[in-house]
């Protein structure tokens, strides 16, 4: 479900003392300083009624509380989770900011707060049962108080095969992976070492044959449309340019994330009008 709410209220607005005083020009005060000014449209007070609608049927627990994730909306990965009240989940709606509930300090809190590192709402999402929440956004930095991109980080196979977790381990999906072991790779190329070096170091280390098997891989998937191949010979290549296309990636210092912020960009505009866009 896609939600977007701004606030319906007018701010308050101070008017000069005077004997009478019309707000909205529907009421009169009396020598009132301050007034508030609530004439809504019609579209607010339907919006409003929706958001009430919306906050009524989600499946709060005994304490009015409800499970609250937090999720990259370009990479996917699980930023964090808290507890969101009624109020929190309004004001996530209404400011765009991820904001929560904390149980110990009894009261609101808005990731970023104090650090600056604020979640960007794009939507909200409820599960098939309405007892719990997803905030859908991009973080301004990391989220974890640890400095840690997410608050995942600690694999359990990793704990059940070492008796000591070496080194933090985000929680990442096959692309991310990928990518990671694409730039350890990269890392490596800076010292030396014996032995035949690995295909992506190769890679790496030449331009001139990467750009050439980008070429060809890209040449290989369109063929599987133009001969009719079966569809996982279609996967098989299509497999063969990411991975190549992201080492190139990595030597020009881009990030996957970057690439996908800027295809969720373009949802919103045709073909013919991204393509002026970059002409002008």
């Amino acid at each position: 479900m896609t939600i977007s709410y701004s606030p319906c209220f007018r701010p308050l607005k101070v008017f000069p003392r005077s004997n009478h005083i019309r707000c909205s020009g529907t009421q009169t005060f009396k020598r009132y300083n301050v007034v508030a000014c609530t004439k809504k449209s019609h579209e607010d007070i339907s919006l409003e009624a929706k958001v009430d609608f919306l906050l009524d049927n989600v499946k709060w627990d005994d304490k009015g509380l409800a499970v609250a994730i937090a999720q990259n909306v370009d990479t996917g990965a699980v930023l964090m989770q808290g507890f969101a009240n009624r109020e929190a989940l309004s004001t996530t709606i209404s400011s765009r900011k991820a904001t929560f509930y904390s149980r110990s300090r009894s009261s609101l809190w808005t990731k970023g707060e104090t650090s600056n590192n604020f979640i960007n709402v794009f939507d909200v999402f409820l599960d098939c049962d309405r007892d719990s929440i997803i905030y859908l956004g991009k973080p301004d930095g990391p989220t974890c108080h640890t400095g840690s991109e997410t608050c995942y980080y600690t694999s359990v196979d990793g704990i059940l095969k070492h008796s000591e977790v070496e080194k933090n381990e985000l929680a990442m999906t096959t692309l991310y992976a990928l990518e990671s072991t694409i730039n350890e790779r990269k890392a490596e190329t800076s010292s030396s070492s014996n032995g035949k070096p690995s295909w992506t170091k190769r890679l790496l280390l030449d331009d001139k044959l990467l750009c050439s098997k980008i070429r060809e891989e890209a040449d290989e998937l369109c063929r599987t449309l133009e001969e009719n191949e079966d569809k996982g010979r279609t996967a098989s290549e299509m497999a063969d340019v990411l991975y190549h296309a992201m080492v190139l990636l990595s030597l020009r210092g881009v990030k996957i994330e970057e690439v996908l912020q800027v295809l969720r960009q373009r949802f919103s505009k045709s073909g013919i009008e991204e393509k002026n866009s970059r002409k002008s």
